[in-house]
């Protein structure tokens, strides 16, 4: 019989090197290095790994392990701040300079690797990191398929690509098409930074591992469905990448139905991958489409305008540097579809996500049905009192509002709150999204990635909406003052019946009402 020290065991990842593409820009510097540096401290990584960094400016390996450890010691968990940890992790990094573009410098690459094969013990087990613009892809997948770098005949050989996995269902095709060339799908790890998040997993642990939610968890008891993730930032210098994406491709498409699915999804036959995964396919394909003669009625969108937020004046999106003057971009979209399937038919989910709103936020809200009757006073202001919260970001926890009586005489009724916080498991460590990710893609489990089926049916859902407002330039672009929830006519897509509304959640996740924190 094991003991509970054998059952809870880490799994080891093999021998290996990561190669990260992009290596001196900012993802790197403020995410990845940091993240496997803390896998390194909590001796997550294997016995023999190496770390190579690939970047196009001429610097020196001491010069880049320098850059590094400012990074580390700027992002990774401070618990793990040690000089002598530090020095002995960076020892693992050397830094590569090559052309991205230059088909003749990928065979140095491989001797390069081959090299530290031999001296380091990677064993030919590579992972591929690309932090570097889509358009590089699919022609950096073809290099190193021309050098044999994707073989894997002595060793596995794995791709990591960031979002966006193309810009429309035409685009997303064409890339898993190119990527397919040389990398069959078991190599290809689209990473959703969101998937990484403790709280989202722990989506599904909710679900599945209490019987109390189950058997509530459908159109018999469930009035409808929210999901948010909110910025209060705006396009913070990235003016010209975020004016030919908007939220609609930023966000929506990929973020906020990742986390419908694993909202909505059936019960997985096992947690391997595929299962997981499979389920989470279905979903996207029993979205019900949104026609685009329903666009207007179903999808709002806003672009934020100039505002004063406690006293500091804001930029209003049009006046941000490289944002066309006239940029048509949202900053905003909400949208309101339905699941045709037998658990969820007929109920409404609503999704948004905005910049320049007046918190940093990402939840999901469940709302319960209210009771048949209304038996005591109070009842029509408890219409929301049966809400199921599960906050992703910040203050990551989960949050149940329910009646209770005030104290008193008669039967007065008041929302009252139960909370859990992640904060509150002080002896825990929460790790970063990227720690997560990058870990299981080490030790080969692609369950937190995007498979490229659901890549394409996200596109697929979302395609309508872009053709409407692609075609018709008299389609309404709502503005919204910086600072605010977004264009007031979103309320209205919410209508229903005696629903809620939208929730307008604070910084701190069981704050509510006048003693909202933002």
């Amino acid at each position: 019989m094991k003991s509970p020290s054998q059952e809870n065991k880490i799994e080891k990842p093999q021998n290996l090197a990561l190669v990260i593409f992009g290596a001196t820009g900012d993802l790197t510097y403020r995410k990845l290095i940091p993240a496997v540096y803390d896998l390194f401290n909590q001796k997550m990584l294997p016995e023999k790994f190496y770390i190579l960094a690939i970047g196009r400016k001429e610097l020196s390996n001491d010069s880049f392990r320098k850059k590094m450890i400012n990074g580390i010691r700027k992002f990774s968990e401070s618990i793990y701040q040690n000089d002598e940890q530090i020095e002995a992790f960076v020892s693992y990094l050397s830094y590569f300079r090559m052309d991205f573009q230059d088909a003749t410098e990928y065979q140095r690459l491989r001797d390069a690797l081959q090299n530290c094969d031999i001296t380091n013990g990677t064993q030919s087990n590579y992972l591929f990191y690309l932090s570097l613009p889509p358009s590089l892809f699919g022609p950096i997948a073809g290099f190193l398929g021309q050098v044999g770098l994707n073989d894997e005949t002595h060793g596995f050989s794995r791709l990591i690509i960031e979002k966006p996995f193309g810009y429309d269902l035409e685009s997303g095709r064409a890339l898993n098409n190119q990527l397919h060339e040389d990398f069959i799908e078991s190599q290809i790890y689209r990473i959703d930074h969101y998937l990484g998040k403790e709280t989202v997993q722990n989506l599904l642990v909710m679900r599945f591992a209490n019987g109390i939610f189950e058997p509530l968890w459908n159109r018999n008891y469930i009035d409808h469905i929210e999901v948010t993730s909110a910025e209060s930032i705006g396009v913070e210098g990235r003016g010209g990448y975020y004016d030919g994406s908007g939220a609609l491709r930023d966000m929506l498409q990929n973020h906020l139905l990742q986390m419908v699915c694993l909202t909505a999804m059936e019960p997985p036959s096992s947690m391997a991958a595929d299962s997981i995964r499979n389920e989470i396919f279905k979903v996207l394909q029993s979205l019900k489409p949104i026609r685009e003669d329903e666009v207007n009625t179903h999808v709002i969108r806003g672009q934020y305008v100039a505002s004063h937020v406690r006293g500091e004046a804001i930029t209003g999106y049009r006046e941000e540097k490289d944002v066309d003057p006239e940029s048509r971009t949202e900053t905003y979209v909400a949208m309101k579809f339905f699941i045709d399937n037998w658990r969820w038919g007929g109920v409404p989910f609503y999704i948004r996500t905005g910049k320049r709103l007046p918190t940093r936020v990402t939840e999901v809200v469940v709302h319960f049905k209210p009771t048949p009757h209304g038996l005591f006073q109070g009842d029509k202001a408890c219409r929301s009192c049966n809400q199921l919260i599960i906050r992703i970001q910040p203050d990551e926890g989960i949050l149940l509002k329910f009646a209770m009586k005030n104290p008193g005489a008669g039967f007065d009724v008041k929302t009252v709150n139960m909370d859990f916080h992640y904060s509150d498991l002080s002896h825990e460590h929460l790790p970063s999204a990227y720690e997560r990710l990058i870990y299981d893609a080490m030790i080969g489990d692609s369950t937190l990635y995007a498979r490229a089926d659901a890549v394409e049916a996200a596109w697929k859902f979302v395609e309508p909406v872009q053709k409407v407002w692609a075609s018709d330039p008299d389609q309404k672009i709502h503005g919204y003052p910086a600072g605010t929830w977004g264009p007031e006519n979103a309320d209205d897509l919410v209508s229903n019946g005696d629903s809620s509304g939208w929730r307008y959640p604070c910084k701190n996740l069981a704050d509510d009402g006048n003693y909202c924190e933002l």
